[in-house]
């Protein structure tokens, strides 16, 4: 799996899995074959019951993904660009429509985060920024409109009115700026930002895989569902969890003052 792609890179370490967007000459645009290939990553990703967590970056110190591949769309048309985002699983960068992955996804943004590429950032779970990175909805200014997600996610993670600013404007804000706006987690140096993450990772792995999964899919109902609707209900990814081996566990190693050892089931 980890040599089959040609637009991007798929490695996985123990219980993390790093796919890279690999098209630094084109600061990580992503065309069709681009997508496809990030789509059958996530695919695998999710279905990979030993694949807890996901660390989604660009290659290069230039950006981690500029969105759509405008030269490719110029050549080819809208449309056609359309209907190869409509044909994938998860949508733009195989994330953007991905409502059924409750693992945990996180972001190490590299450089610029632009259009699509600011999309598929904002549907991660956790983002990790360069101090040099940037972040913006630039469509408008090129006569489009952001259809990844952006125009939704984005609202639901800070105040409508900060939204709506980049949103009708298309101007691009530091690193900085999202981190104080609450877009972004963490701000690590250029060159410390994959070990940003990969703390993170690995505070996340320290949790048992089955309840974290638990956790998101929990957290997700409530975009879903009214909060009376939600709180207190059983739904089926804690349901789950209450027949795993890892909830036992989890009680036996802190009886046992010991660490636990996380099966995955």
């Amino acid at each position: 799996m980890e040599n089959k792609y040609k637009n991007i890179k798929y490695e996985k370490k123990g219980n993390l899995v790093y796919i890279t967007i690999n098209r630094p000459a084109s600061m990580n645009a992503l065309d069709p074959p681009a997508n496809h290939e990030l789509d059958d990553a996530f695919n695998n990703f999710s279905e990979d019951p030993d694949a807890w967590v996901a660390i989604l970056t660009g290659a290069g110190d230039k950006a981690f993904c500029v969105g759509n591949d405008l030269k490719w769309q110029n050549e080819h048309g809208a449309e056609a660009a359309g209907k190869e985002i409509d044909s994938l699983k998860g949508g733009f960068g195989g994330i953007a429509n991905r409502f059924d992955c409750y693992k945990p996804i996180i972001a190490a943004i590299n450089g610029m985060a632009l259009g699509g590429g600011f999309e598929i950032a904002l549907a991660c779970d956790i983002i990790i920024a360069s101090e040099k990175a940037v972040f913006g909805l630039p469509e408008p200014k090129v006569g489009s409109v952001p259809l990844a997600g952006g125009l939704q996610r984005l609202p639901m993670k800070i105040p409508y009115n900060q939204a709506m600013g980049l949103i009708l404007t298309g101007r691009n804000i530091s690193a900085k700026e999202a981190c104080d706006m609450g877009i972004v987690n963490e701000i690590a140096p250029s060159d410390k930002v994959m070990e940003a993450a990969e703390k993170w990772a690995g505070e996340i792995l320290a949790c048992a895989p089955t309840a974290v999964k638990a956790a998101k899919e929990g957290t997700m109902l409530r975009f879903e569902k009214s909060l009376k609707d939600t709180v207190g209900v059983h739904f089926p990814g804690f349901k789950s969890h209450l027949k795993t081996e890892d909830l036992l566990e989890g009680a036996r190693a802190f009886v046992e003052k010991r660490k636990p050892e996380w099966k995955g089931r």
